[in-house]
């Protein structure tokens, strides 16, 4: 299961049914990619892993370089043309999973008053008050 990078990412196998199917949907530029496979391994890596961008393994080439193909692909519409593709072809594909779960910040990082503190709100009005009374005009 591990491949020439040690990173375990895909096997020869699984690279020789979607090679030509990045092949048939890519964007072609100026230069060529000096090492597809091992920038797509990094992309899936990262996807896989839920992990920064910066934390690719080293094995897998610079970091900046997988985020980068990955998000022009995204901007371009790669991506999408090649789920198309793999789906007319009958690749089988993995599942993926969204957790919708909501974390709270704690009361303090919302905003919320300190304890036995001035309360924000009573101040700020104080203060707009003490301006309100300073700047009205006074009768001639």
């Amino acid at each position: 299961m591990t491949d020439r990078h040690g990173a375990g990412v895909l096997t020869d196998a699984q690279w020789r049914r979607l090679a030509p199917l990045i092949e048939a949907v890519r964007p072609r530029g100026k230069t060529e990619h000096h090492d597809l496979r091992r920038t797509i391994e990094a992309i899936v890596w990262r996807h896989r892993n839920g992990a920064t961008w910066r934390a690719i393994p080293a094995g897998l080439g610079p970091w900046w370089m997988a985020a980068q193909t990955f998000n022009r692909w995204g901007h371009l519409g790669v991506w999408e043309r090649l789920l198309s593709l793999a789906q007319e072809r009958g690749v089988a594909l993995g599942m993926a999973f969204l957790d919708g779960t909501t974390i709270r910040a704690h009361q303090k990082a919302a905003g919320a008053a300190k304890k036995g503190g001035p309360q924000r709100h009573a101040t700020r009005a104080r203060r707009s008050a003490a301006r309100a009374a300073a700047s009205a005009r006074r009768p001639a």
